[in-house]
Formats: structure tokens, sequence, C-alpha cells
């Protein structure tokens, strides 16, 4: 039954009924006219039985007609079936209604793009491993392999064994059913295996491995396709920094970009904190981030102990031997911080920023967890920076409820304030700085401040021991930033090298506006 016939049955249907119910009407009132002389004629009890029989008969015509209708609509289609359903016109109901307006709205204002039609040759699982910005990375290169190798990828697992030991599911994060329909003409995502094969996963029938890291597209063209393909469940764990930066289709890294920058959306929850902090920041002008990555995890993890008292470094050093997946264990942290690897210390940031010349009254969001020391190490930036604010400073605790022992919802909260902010400064080179600032060039070549460690902790080193004044010594700071705000820059590619090469994130330049002149070299 066509679309037209069903609009003209449903209108014969609302005039059967109007006349129906005008039937009753009429009827009602010519019986108390006429009074109790009738009611011993039996002629007029079988005419009165005879009409009741016919309205009987409209109503079960009436209704199977309606049934019709709206089976025949619903396999129209499923785009369009539920809309026209929604929008039903009703007999009662004007077409111009408020109702019926805003329908109409809704379904303008959610367009899905059209599904892409291939041949799966798979199931890809997904297990990440990291804090929430290598977790980030990983999932955006995972939709570029599924799309590539043409499979249908399951709804990534998040971490929740390292260090932050944190429950959140994707989900939690991340606007699950936004990142589906938003990829769905490049691949198919589901939040869980089919049926059948989600038996077999749970019974532990699933082929398991990881990727090997720094990996070409052939690498997952000619060793993991087979895999999918034998085994129809491929499982893949510890994703992080597995596929490569350079030497990829030009179509793939538009895709990471299209995954991070758009499909990887947080929750609604999360992103309407993020925008409360953002104004709350705001309302005395510009303000700068802060991301001071002196965690005593970071610590731990680095061995860099450089300010720390004894007990502290014995501490640090108990949690790094305590975790047997950090393999650096004996480190010296001296010869690290010379050799730039090291976060830079609260009072070292301190003296960088006055160097630089940021405005002592400017608001500094701290973009981090825990400091290390607490108010003993951030007393010089403190003294220096009074308007330093946290998120727990600026919300109220029963806003943050939800988010206590969810590292990666805080760390989450932390990266949309720091997308934002005036200007972005990271202490250390990190995967949220790096993360963070490849977000801002794409939305502008906002100003980031890529500190050069090993440069800055030698002239903090010469200004603390009298060979610099204040003035050479900010002057130096200032010379050697000049190229390093977040400018539009060539990613440093080294052949054969590619953990010591720019990453992929931090300047996704085959996504980005570059400007026709000559660009530096990043380094």
């Amino acid at each position: 039954m066509g679309k037209e016939n069903c609009g003209d049955r449903y209108n014969e249907m609302c005039r059967l009924e109007k006349l129906r119910e005008s039937d009753y009407t009429v009827g009602d009132e010519r019986q108390r006219k006429m009074g109790l002389k009738y009611l011993g004629d039996s002629t007029k009890v079988e005419k009165l039985k005879g009409s009741r029989m016919k309205l009987w008969m409209i109503r079960m015509t009436t209704t199977v007609l309606l049934w019709t209708c709206v089976v025949q609509l619903t396999a129209l289609g499923e785009m369009w079936g539920p809309r026209v359903l929604k929008g039903w016109p009703s007999c009662f109901t004007p077409s111009d209604s408020p109702v019926a307006v805003e329908s109409s709205v809704i379904a303008k204002r959610i367009v899905l793009p059209p599904k892409r039609i291939y041949k799966n040759n798979g199931y890809l699982m997904v297990s990440c491993n990291g804090g929430l910005n290598q977790m980030r990375a990983a999932i955006c290169d995972m939709v570029a392999i599924a799309r590539y190798l043409n499979v249908t990828l399951i709804v990534p697992e998040l971490d929740k064994t390292s260090f932050w030991a944190d429950p959140s599911e994707f989900k939690d994060i991340f606007d699950v059913d936004h990142f589906i329909a938003s990829l769905r003409d490049e691949v198919r995502i589901l939040k869980e295996l089919p049926v059948r094969l989600k038996k077999r996963a749970e019974q532990g029938m699933v082929y398991s491995m990881p990727p090997i890291s720094w990996s070409n597209i052939s690498y997952y063209l000619h060793q993991i396709l087979p895999l999918i393909q034998r085994h129809k469940i491929l499982h893949l764990n510890k994703t992080d920094a597995r596929l490569a930066n350079n030497g990829l289709p030009i179509e793939i890294q538009k895709l990471r970009c299209r995954v991070n920058f758009s499909a990887l959306r947080f929750t609604a929850q999360i992103e309407e904190l993020g925008r409360r902090v953002i104004k709350l920041l705001r309302q005395n002008g510009p303000f700068l981030a802060l991301h001071l990555r002196y965690e005593m995890d970071m610590l731990a993890f680095s061995g860099c102990t450089h300010g720390c008292s004894d007990e502290e470094v014995e501490e640090l050093t108990r949690m790094r031997y305590a975790y047997p997946w950090w393999k650096e264990k004996v480190v010296n942290s001296d010869l690290k911080r010379k050799d730039g690897l090291c976060p830079m210390t609260p009072e070292e940031t301190a003296l960088i920023l006055r160097a630089l010349n940021i405005d002592r009254s400017v608001r500094i969001y701290i973009a981090a967890g825990e400091i290390y020391g607490g108010e003993r190490r951030m007393a010089s930036l403190s003294s220096a920076y009074p308007n330093l604010v946290r998120k727990e400073m600026l919300l109220e605790p029963s806003d943050l409820r939800l988010f206590q022992n969810h590292s990666s919802q805080m760390a989450a909260l932390d990266y949309l304030v720091s997308l934002e902010s005036d200007i972005f400064v990271p202490t250390y080179d990190g995967n949220m700085a790096k993360v963070v600032e490849g977000h801002r060039r794409f939305l502008g070549y906002r100003k980031t401040v890529l500190l050069e460690r090993k440069l800055l902790v030698d002239l903090i080193d010469r200004y603390n021991e009298g060979f610099l004044s204040w003035d050479e010594f900010s002057s130096l700071v200032k010379e050697a930033h000049a190229d390093r705000m977040g400018a539009p820059t060539r990613r440093v590619m080294i052949p054969d090298r590619p953990k010591e090469e720019d990453y992929f994130y931090s300047n996704p330049q085959e996504c980005l506006q570059l400007s026709d002149g000559p660009l530096s070299t990043s380094s």
C-alpha cells in the first residue's frame, strides 16, 4: 500500500470517526425525546440493535485499516518510517501545532551521513592502555585501521588496570552514540559483538595480540587482515603508538583527524561542566592553562627528583619498582634533567613564566592532578602568580562528586579547559600536551608555549648560580621561544627512527590550513 493511499484511508477513517460520534449524539437525543413508549416496540428495538451492530462493524473496520497503514509505513524503511509515525497527522491536531513543528525541527537537525556499504572482513576488538590522551590517540588509529581493512570495529575498551585504576567505560567519557553515527559513512562500529560471536568471546575463544609499534598500514593489510579473516574476530591489546606518524595514505591521516577532532566528543555532562569552568575563568578576562605535570606518578615513572627531599626520593623509587611494566628502574635524575627529559618543577615554571613576561595578575588554571610536595613545592609559583585556580576551587563539591576516583573524566575536563585557554603552557611533552597542542593547531593555531626544556634547565642553573642577570636570562628565554608558540610548522620526519620524530597528533599538518610562505621546522 503506497503512502498516498494510506493518507486517503486515514482521512476516510477520520471522517467515519466523526460521523460515528455524530450518530451517537443524535441517537441519544432522539431516545430522550421519544420517551418510553417506543421501548415496547419490537420493530424499533430490532432497528436499534442493527444500528449498534453497524457501529461496531465500522469501529472494527477502522481499527483494521489503521493497523494496516501503520504496518505498511513501518516497512517502508528504517529512516523514513519513524519520522512519518512521529509526525502522523491527527484528526484533532493541526499540522502547524507546536508538537508538529518541533518534530519537524528535530528531524532536520539530526542529519546522519549515509552508511558505507562494503563487504565485512571480520570484527576488530580493541583494548586501549594508558591515560586518557594515550587512549584517545589509539582510538583514532584503530578506527583508521578498521576502515582500511574493511572490518567492523567494536567500541574500544578503556584501560582500567594502569596506575590510575579508572573504572570508566567508553560511554562514561565519550558520547558513544555520536561516535558511532558520525563515522557510519567510513566504518561500521558496534557497541558489542553479535550474539553468536559474543558467546565465543565470553568463552575466551578469541585470538588476542599486541600489534607492532609504529607500524605502517601495510603491516595491518598483510599481517593483521589475514588473522581477522581466519579467526573472524581479532582482539588487539596495547594499542598506543601502533600506527606510524608518516608514510601513510592521505585519506588515513585525514580520518585520524576526523575521529580526533569530530567523532570523539565528550559526554554532555563533561562538556557542560567544561563550559561552566571556562565561563567562570573568563569573567576576569583572558586566562592561561598550565599543564603542570608534577604528579607523583609522573615523577616516579620518570625518575625525576630535582628539588625533592631524601624521604620523597625514597618514596618515588619504591613506587617505580612497584610497577613491573615501568621498565626503567635505575635512573640518574640529574643527568636526565640536564638532557631535558624531566618535567619542569613548579619553581622552574615560575621563573619561566616571569621571563616570558606573563602578567602577574593573569588567572592561571592548573590543569593537573595533585602536585607532589603540595603547598611547599607550589610556594614559589603561588607567590609569583597569586591568581592560581584549580577546578576544585571553581566548582562545588557536588559538581565533582561523580568524577571522584575517575581520573580520565577529570583529565577530560582539564582537556576542554586547556583547549579553550588563551595561552596553553605544558611543562612536559606527555600525551595530553601533545594531543592538546595538535587540537589547538587545528582550531586556528592558538597560542601554545612549547618549552625547550634542555635549554631552559641550563639557563635556570646559570641564573641561580649568578652567571646571568635577570634581564639576560629573560631575554634568552624569550629568544629561545620566539618560534615555539604553536605557529604553523612542518612536522619533523626521521626515517627508521619513528620514536624520535614529531608525533602526528601534536602537528597533524595534513589536516591543517598552512600558509603559502616558508614554514619553520619544529625541533
